[in-house]
């Protein structure tokens, strides 16, 4: 279970729901539940919130997929998850622009 993803819909708010894995091409559509808005509220054109929504991805504008919430989706379902690339090194000697210190003090 993928929870916490962003579903953005074509002229609506976005919506918060949980899905059951994660989307393929093969899919017609989006399979989730729980369904909520951003502030945690049942949406107004849904009935019961516990119910099983699905939404053809003609409705859909994007998807919106928390990176950790998708890793930790995959330790509970052992999928495999490509690891990201990794981070750059910061630079260990910051070039300081003095001209730039001496207006900052001047103020």
């Amino acid at each position: 279970m993928i929870r916490d993803v962003i579903v953005h819909l074509l002229s609506e708010q976005p919506v918060v729901a949980d899905l059951f894995e994660m989307p393929t091409g093969r899919d017609n559509g989006l399979v989730c539940q729980n369904l909520r808005s951003l502030d945690g509220r049942k949406p107004i054109f849904i009935e019961r919130s516990d119910s099983t929504f699905f939404f053809p991805y003609q409705h859909i504008r994007f998807i919106e997929i928390v990176k950790d919430r998708q890793a930790r989706s995959s330790t509970e379902s052992d999928t495999v998850v490509p690891e990201s690339a990794p981070s750059p090194e910061p630079d260990e000697q910051l070039e300081i622009d003095e001209d730039f210190l001496r207006r900052i003090r001047e103020v």
